[in-house]
This record gives structure tokens, C-alpha cells and sequence, in this order.
């Protein structure tokens, strides 16, 4: 017998989208729950306090909808609330990491670029995975305000994205690294405007795709993959409905899936 319960995926927006197309690529069977905390977007820029308080509520709605595991397809959140998230709850939970190790894995000058939000940037988490996986390599952070704002109005392409990531790609790609780690699920939206600027030698990691494998081995391992074979995805905002919905047509290409509202009680100070 299958677990047709849902899976839990949540994002401080729409980023999270962007892990999610990848899990229901490689598990078509399962049906999603995706959680988009847009009105409290980015979590980028607030305190590891607020992203634990968050994220702990969403997780406390994603149960109440009878999750049988919970992906956080959030960097900020994976790398400061995902610890405490696993001791407070018994059911699995799916992170993610700045891809530094197979960063470090594919380059060939020693040199990588991870850019990402502030949150990220001074986490531990990521101090920890240069230490031990950058085997001597440099690794130059770089963080990049105003590009997830942009994303989450659907905004990709133009003056206005071209001069953000003119402006934060310049200096690492002047430093000569030739790997550059997206580290933000919202990123890989502008996944094209990125390798054009950073041109044909470097090499972009995504994550995405390793996540959605580590998906599928941890429901495997637990008995909790889906008897069906065609799954789907329900979406729920803490913003606005209608401007969710357009800004999700918008960046799949796809036609809209149901999006509800919700509200969960966190407020951030």
C-alpha cells in the first residue's frame, strides 16, 4: 500500500516553484502542497527569530492538511530554521544547501560564486559547507538585493533585471571564478539572463534537481511514495490570490492550478 497524503513544500514566495516543477517531474505520483509566505517575502532579509516563526507556522499548517513530509524549498529557511524544524517535529523534512560542494567538485580554476540573500550569506550553515567541502578553493559570496522583489512580480527579463545582475555578477565574474552557485530558489528563474551574462565557461549549479532526488529516496526509504501514478499541486498564499496566481502563469508558462489564501499566526516583529 501507498501514502497518498501530500507532500509539504513551502517557500517564502515563489521561489520555491522552482524546486517543486523538479519533484513533480521525478515523483509525477505524489500530490503537493506548496506554500508560498508571499506576503512576508523575502526571507532573505529578516532575522534567523522571524524565519524560525515562520516557518515553524507553516509547517504547523502543512500538518493540519495532513503532510506526510515537508520540504523546505527555502535557502534562507533551510539554513537557519531546518535544525530546529527536525527536533521539534517527528516527520521528514527536505532541505536545502548552497550547492558549495559540487561547486567545488566541477571547478576547474578554484574559484566559485554564490550569490544569494543576506540570510544565507552569514549563516553557518554555508560557513560550514565552504570548510568542508571548498577543498582550498575561493569562494566569494555575493548578496543580491532587489532581484527575489523582482521575481516575485514576475518580473525576469529587461533593463531592470539586466542591471541587478549586471551589478552582482560583475565582480565575481571580474575575479575570475568560473562556477557561480544560484543560491536562492527564486534564482533559477532568471536561470537565462544569468548565463548570458556570465557567458559560455561558467558553469551555473542548481540545486534544484538534487533536491527533488533526495525527495524521492527519503519516501522511498520511509514507505511513504504515492500508490497513484498522476499526482498534482494545490497552492496556498498568505498575499494576494489573484496576483499569485498571474505572477505563477507568468513564470511556468503553464495554466493556473487552484491557489487559495491562508493565514497563519506569526507575526513578524
Amino acid at each position: 500500500m501507498g501514502d497518498d497524503r501530500p507532500l509539504g513544500v513551502f517557500d517564502s514566495g515563489i521561489g520555491g516553484v522552482t524546486v517543486l516543477r523538479e519533484i513533480r517531474a521525478q515523483a509525477p505520483g505524489e500530490r503537493c502542497i506548496y506554500f508560498a509566505d508571499s506576503q512576508q517575502a523575502p526571507y532573505g532579509t529578516k532575522t534567523p527569530d522571524e524565519i524560525r516563526r515562520r516557518s515553524d507556522a507553516i509547517v504547523g499548517f502543512l500538518l493540519d492538511h495532513d503532510a506526510k513530509a515537508i520540504v523546505v524549498a527555502c535557502n534562507a529557511a533551510s539554513v537557519t530554521a531546518l535544525p530546529y524544524l527536525r527536533e521539534r517535529y517527528a516527520i521528514p523534512f527536505i532541505g536545502l544547501d548552497p550547492g558549495v560542494k559540487p561547486a567545488a567538485e566541477i571547478t576547474q580554476v578554484g574559484k566559485i560564486g554564490v550569490i544569494t540573500t543576506p540570510a544565507t550569506a552569514s549563516s553557518e550553515r554555508l560557513a560550514h559547507l565552504i570548510e568542508e567541502f571548498a577543498y582550498g578553493a575561493t569562494v566569494m559570496t555575493q548578496v543580491c538585493p532587489g532581484l527575489v522583489p523582482l521575481i516575485e512580480r514576475g518580473i525576469v527579463d529587461g533593463p531592470e533585471m539586466d542591471e541587478l545582475l549586471n551589478l552582482y555578477l560583475t565582480p565575481i565574474l571580474e575575479a575570475g571564478v568560473d562556477v557561480v552557485v544560484l543560491g536562492c530558489t527564486h534564482y533559477p528563474f532568471v536561470r537565462s539572463s544569468i548565463a548570458r551574462i556570465c557567458g559560455a565557461r561558467v558553469v551555473l549549479v542548481d540545486p534544484s534537481a538534487a533536491v527533488a532526488r533526495q525527495v524521492c529516496r527519503v519516501l522511498s526509504s520511509r514507505g511513504l511514495v504515492a500508490d497513484q501514478k498522476v499526482g498534482g499541486a494545490s497552492y496556498y498564499t498568505t498575499a494576494d490570490v489573484d496576483g499569485f496566481t498571474r505572477v505563477l502563469a507568468t513564470l511556468t508558462g503553464q495554466a493556473t492550478e487552484a491557489v487559495l489564501h491562508a493565514d497563519i499566526s506569526a507575526p513578524v516583529a
